[in-house]
């Protein structure tokens, strides 16, 4: 992809044009090359974004063709809107007050250069405003009354970055376009970028290192470069074309925000922020299947009012669920009465809500993968030994913390599981799901629809091998190639 910084005056930038070809504003407005152009992402510098200005106009043509811009008029217009200057100022105000807590005076100014200060102190102070707003040069101006409060955001150029600032601001500017893609010159230049997002420290990764190296080589085949990116890095997602989610999803996790600049930013996403939204809260997904018709387990979704008369319907034993469980975190089993009047008695002191549905035993949960509306691949997981779930993290050796799995054709999937696992996905829309469903007495019973499912090596691809991963990656190729 064509990279270019787009400034008023290109020979007072001193950049390296190694990383990123700098040229004028009135350039990109004027000249028919640039209106033509395929697959460019504009990084737009301009000294002034106000309203019919040229750097407006960067950014509206941008758009209009086609191209990446950074920042976007969305992202020019939030810049003066109030409310949204209020919002983040509520949303991160512990971040804000622990960040100046030491400042004595009434008032503090923070100059932004690509997300960063010049002062250390204040780099995630910093890096929170450019995930927001998204512009290159920022001034935030705050004053102290009982708390520290932002008084203004300003967008500001060049010219107005003083003396003793540029030198760190030619570094910030360096360190954020030098990718290590541009490091050696390669003789086939990939045709996208492509970000996998992954959490080093993540309890249950959606998958191992062998599927991680899986999709990176397979993408780099298939004309991305490619690189892993942390959850500490969403200030760097804009300068890519597309996203893999492979770390765990929660709504209030970092994968969210992750998936919901994607979409913002008209990025190539799998998995969309709508499917985390909708699968990481099982009172929805409760609801939503019902309503369609598809075959559960008996679900009641409990409250303080109703939570006596549970039992009338399920029985026990009853398997409680958490709203936003995953990966049986936060599920439980209640073999009597008295241990679900405890444990639902607990659960609903920390959401107003919960799932509680009828116990279901099986040898082993059906797996279907679906993505994109078709079934891709077909897994049975088996329960973790001694244990009722497939997973049991309270197992003293790890080994027993989850139960075999076997891997089999579509072509073979029992079709009423087929049917019920394609019906369940198209709840959530377009993406990549898994269905866990339960055959109980000749019924295919739909237990979860999860985004975000598991793709490990050895497990996921044991019948299809390289296909899972290909089929993934050609998802996302995609929706780049149909915007």
């Amino acid at each position: 992809m064509n990279k270019y910084i787009v400034v008023n005056n290109p020979e007072t930038w001193t950049i390296s044009p190694e990383h990123v070809k700098v040229i004028s504003s009135r350039d990109y407005l004027t000249n028919p090359e640039f209106s033509k152009l395929k697959k460019a992402r504009i990084f737009n510098l301009c000294k002034d974004y106000s309203y019919q200005s040229k750097g407006y106009y960067v950014s509206l043509l941008a758009e209009a063709r086609g191209h990446m811009a950074i920042p976007t008029v969305k992202n020019i217009v939030d810049l003066g809107e109030p409310k949204l200057v209020k919002i983040v100022s509520e949303d991160f105000d512990d971040l804000i007050q622990q960040s100046l807590k030491n400042i004595r005076s009434q008032e503090f100014t923070l100059s932004i250069y690509f997300g960063q200060n010049v002062a250390a102190k204040y780099k995630e102070l910093s890096a929170m405003f450019f995930r927001h707003f998204q512009i290159p040069f920022l001034r935030v101006k705050f004053n102290f009354t009982t708390r520290w409060n932002i008084k203004n955001l300003k967008a500001i150029s060049e010219a107005e970055i003083p003396n003793e600032h540029r030198e760190s601001m030619l570094l910030f500017a360096e360190q954020y376009f030098a990718k290590k893609r541009y490091d050696t010159p390669r003789s086939n230049p990939f045709e996208y970028d492509l970000a996998i997002l992954v959490q080093p420290e993540d309890m249950a990764p959606p998958s191992n290192a062998r599927a991680i190296r899986k999709f990176t080589e397979l993408a780099e085949k298939m004309g991305f470069y490619t690189e892993l990116i942390s959850p500490k890095e969403l200030s760097r997602l804009s300068a890519f074309d597309a996203l893999l989610i492979r770390q765990s999803t929660e709504v209030n996790n970092e994968a969210y925000a992750f998936a919901r600049k994607a979409q913002q930013e008209d990025i190539a996403i799998v998995d969309y922020p709508n499917a985390i939204l909708k699968c990481c809260n099982k009172v929805f997904m409760a609801e939503a299947l019902e309503n369609a018709g598809i075959p559960t387990p008996k679900t009641v979704i409990v409250h303080k009012d109703n939570k006596n008369s549970v039992l009338e319907k399920t029985g026990v034993p009853v398997v409680l669920k958490s709203p936003d469980s995953t990966f049986s975190f936060g599920v439980k089993k209640a073999t009597t009465e008295e241990e679900y009047q405890e444990m639902v008695t607990a659960m609903l002191k920390k959401s107003e809500l919960v799932i509680a549905q009828e116990f279901s035993p099986s040898e082993y949960d059906w797996r279907i993968g679906i993505l994109d509306g078709e079934a891709f691949f077909a897994c049975r997981y088996y329960m973790a030994k001694g244990h009722w779930q497939i997973y049991n993290w309270d197992a003293k050796k790890k080994t027993e913390q989850d139960g075999n799995a076997d891997c089999l054709p579509v072509e073979d999937v029992p079709s009423d599981i087929l049917k019920n696992a394609i019906k369940a996905a198209k709840l959530m829309g377009k993406g990549l799901y898994g269905i866990d469903i339960k055959e109980v007495n000749g019924k295919a019973l739909v237990i979860e629809i999860n985004d975000n499912p598991n793709i490990d090596a050895g497990v996921e691809d044991a019948y299809y091998g390289d296909k899972v991963y290909i089929d993934i990656l050609q998802a996302l190729k995609n929706r780049l190639e149909n915007k």
